[in-house]
């Protein structure tokens, strides 16, 4: 098919080209003696992005799910006693690993649309007088839904029942996307990837761990090899790895972090927050609505679009990719064939969010659905033309 293709999922995302071509480098020497130049400044810079001042990031090779399993590896022990929730396909498959690796698992089950059961957290918390959970787990931001979670929340729940459990964050789909504080909001170990925010092709899990989890790896328990805190320290100190990197994605996000460090957190927050706002703007004109269950839960990188009970959301899917050439999110699991996802994180401006929302409205009337045309694309625009953007450097890359 003529022209670009499309991509509007909630990850992998768009690769900027200042990136792609940092990227586009022949193989190096990973044991060279400059290659610490690119090594200690890519550490420092990431940190930099999940706002941790005092502890340090562990940049592995694997998708996000691997910083998830190095998290619980190197802080806890076989049969601590941790408080879960569900709510998504990807806060599910949290609980499962965590149970597939022996941790008591105290979960508490909510509705698809729904997000941490913060209430419910200090509840547990404050009821725990003998401290036996050791952590509390949180995902931030719920990609199968579109959920963003209250982490802040979370912290001051720990804090008013003087809980000395560590929190623990998947911010995959948020980290480098929407406001994430880890030193604010006393996060010890913050996950994400490389496919999202960080506008990097899939293949580099980044995990960022507080002071606390530093000294709590000291007594954890569980067996590690691969994602060992001591071997990584061990060799990072010296610019290092214990074992071959991904170099080409390390130089990409050399760059990406750059990007993101030299737009500006704020304004990179206050981007995403622009560009999901004129997809709700576009949503609303359909008719439709959100799988996140009221505004306050809404994400600003990713919204699970509702289609009517008589649809498919998988016929809109498989009509946008085959007729438009544009690839959407698909509903997972509990939600499959009830939403379909319109990414927009990473590197993308209203031009971008526009092409997705037309695409998307084009499957949809293709599949019958009963809409205006141009009534979302429409009502984006509005919006988009009416109102302030912030700074944009990504975007002029």
């Amino acid at each position: 098919m003529p022209g670009f293709s499309h991509l509007y999922i909630p990850g992998p995302t768009n690769l900027p080209e200042a990136v792609r071509r940092a990227m586009n480098v022949p193989m190096e020497d990973m044991r060279a003696p400059d290659f610490p130049d690119l090594t200690r400044p890519v550490f420092e810079k990431a940190q930099k992005v999940f706002r941790n001042s005092e502890g340090r990031v562990f940049i592995y090779p694997s998708s996000g799910t691997g910083a998830w399993e190095a998290a619980i590896q190197n802080t806890l022990s076989p049969g601590d006693k941790v408080l879960m929730s569900r709510f998504g396909q990807f806060s599910n498959l949290w609980v499962d690993m965590a149970q597939r690796m022996g941790l008591d698992v105290d979960v508490i089950d909510c509705e698809w649309g729904e997000g941490v059961p913060v209430d419910q957290y200090a509840e547990r918390l404050k009821a725990d007088k003998t401290h036996d959970y050791k952590a509390v787990f949180a995902t931030h931001n719920e990609t199968a839904t579109g959920v963003t979670s209250d982490i802040k929340g979370v912290r001051e729940a720990l804090d008013a029942a003087g809980h000395p459990a560590l929190l623990m964050v998947d911010g995959v789909s948020s980290v480098g996307s929407i406001e994430f504080d880890q030193d604010a909001w006393g996060v010890d170990c913050a996950v994400s990837g490389s496919q999202k925010g960080f506008m990097l092709p899939a293949g580099l899990g980044i995990l960022s761990v507080s002071k606390w989890a530093l000294e709590a790896h000291k007594t954890a328990e569980f067996p590690r090899c691969y994602f060992s805190f001591e071997d990584q320290i061990r060799m990072n100190d010296t610019g290092y790895f214990p074992y071959t990197p991904a170099t080409q994605l390390l130089r990409g996000l050399d760059v990406s972090c750059d990007m993101l460090l030299d737009e500006g957190l704020e304004n990179v927050w206050a981007r995403h927050r622009r560009l999901a706002s004129g997809v709700r703007a576009a949503v609303e004109a359909w008719g439709l609505t959100l799988c996140a269950a009221r505004p306050e839960l809404w994400s600003d990188t990713v919204s699970a679009i509702v289609v009517p009970d008589d649809r498919d959301a998988r016929d809109v899917i498989a009509a946008a990719y085959a007729k438009y050439d544009t690839s959407l999110g698909s509903g997972l699991a509990n939600v499959a064939g009830k939403v379909f996802r319109i990414g927009h994180l990473g590197w993308l401006n209203e031009g971008m969010v526009c092409t997705a929302l037309s695409a998307a409205e084009m499957a949809m009337i293709e599949c019958g659905f009963e809409i205006e045309a141009g009534s979302g694309v429409g009502a984006a625009i509005r919006l988009f033309a009416t109102s302030d953007a912030p700074q944009m450097k990504i975007a002029a890359e």
